[in-house]
């Protein structure tokens, strides 16, 4: 299993309720990511959905950050929240041209989130899929679909996604279509269901059938897209739920695995 790994995160950096549950007191706003890239493997930027960012923004963001961590970064909503997806190419253009490429080696999937009331159409997400970039750079770029209406949990979709090399958001939610196969050569799931009550969010039997599952994935299980020979790199991200629990939630994933 060389050259593969689990990475295990939270969405995002600034969350007021952090200060209280997760930042020591004394640390600088300004060091919350510097400090937070050093309790978890990978952070998946949100802000990026909203707004576009900089060269200069995702510089300092790698700059702020150890040498083995990785970001997942969410395409920005212009893209994804249209009624035709395969009219996205400009948007898409001019968000992988906003300064993607100064993460360098710390650029790991591309999330591309639809709105939760978008249908599957076959046609229009082929559309779509030959439009995501196979490149940035010389870099190959990993991309993942959070495809949350259930229309999308059919075989016509599975094939699609995995004829295009496009892996698809494993999730627990209640609200929206949770896969179980996987599409893609990396998995890339993002856990919803944090309770409030639980100080890591998730019980402890319930992180380690987690840690279980992201084994099996990455050593190549799991039915669905047939996995590299050197297995596959897992990407867990506890988001929204309880989102003050996120940060123990992903902590206390991590020493799990390393038992």
């Amino acid at each position: 299993m060389a050259g593969t790994r689990i990475r295990v995160g939270i969405g995002g950096w600034d969350f007021e309720p952090w200060r209280e549950t997760f930042y020591p007191s004394d640390l600088p706003k300004k060091r919350a990511l510097e400090w937070a890239s050093r309790q978890v493997t990978t952070i998946e930027i949100n802000g990026t959905f909203y707004r576009t960012a900089t060269p200069a923004n995702f510089a300092s963001w790698a700059a702020q950050t150890p040498d083995d961590f990785v970001f997942s970064v969410k395409a920005n909503r212009f893209c994804t929240n249209r009624k035709v997806l395969g009219e996205a190419g400009e948007s898409i253009e001019r968000f992988m041209g906003s300064g993607l490429a100064e993460l360098g080696d710390k650029l790991g999937p591309i999330l591309w989130q639809l709105a939760h009331t978008k249908k599957f159409d076959a046609a229009d997400v082929e559309a779509f899929f030959k439009l995501l970039p196979a490149k940035l750079g010389k870099r190959k770029l990993m991309h993942v679909l959070d495809a949350r209406h259930e229309s999308f949990l059919c075989d016509d979709y599975l094939k699609l996604a995995r004829k295009y090399k496009v892996a698809t958001v494993i999730t627990d939610s209640s609200k929206f279509a949770n896969f179980t196969e996987v599409t893609g050569p990396f998995v890339y799931a993002r856990l919803m269901e944090a309770k409030s009550e639980c100080a890591t969010g998730y019980t402890r039997p319930a992180l380690k059938k987690w840690a279980a599952q992201a084994e099996d994935w990455r050593s190549g299980g799991g039915s669905g897209a047939p996995a590299p020979k050197a297995g596959r790199e897992v990407f867990v991200y506890f988001i929204n739920g309880a989102k003050e629990r996120a940060p123990a939630a992903a902590q206390q994933l991590l020493k799990t695995l390393a038992k």
